[in-house]
């Protein structure tokens, strides 16, 4: 049973901690919103989840590809996976779905993986 708001007990860790009790069950409770617009806004956050998970997901993706191409040594692949990622890269910062600081840094990353097969 819990105890009421404010309640000092025993058998806390500190000796006189007051519990603060849990607020009374509200019968049923949606996660739905009521109102039309939230519920819209539902809709679009989810499509808008699913879109950036796509651009986040491929750009990793992407990358992978080229650490594959740069341990391979092959410098033709590596070119065009790189170049590759930096378009897929540059998409993303316009439409949003990264940060375009994210997206310098990542491509910093990428173009130093990439110069060091080109010296090989």
């Amino acid at each position: 049973m819990p105890l009421p708001l404010g309640v000092v007990h025993e058998g806390s860790i500190w000796s006189g901690v007051a519990t603060i009790a849990r607020p009374a069950s509200r019968g049923s409770f949606s996660e739905m919103p009521n109102i039309k617009q939230q519920e819209k806004r539902v809709r679009q956050a989810a499509r808008q989840r699913q879109e950036n998970l796509r651009w986040r997901s491929t750009a990793k993706t992407l990358m992978r590809r080229l650490n594959e191409a740069v341990a391979e040594g092959d410098a033709q692949e590596t070119e065009t996976r790189h170049r590759e990622l930096m378009q897929w890269l540059d998409r993303a910062a316009a439409s949003g779905a990264l940060h375009r600081n994210t997206v310098a840094r990542r491509k910093s990353q990428a173009a130093k993986l990439a110069a060091g097969t080109a010296d090989k």
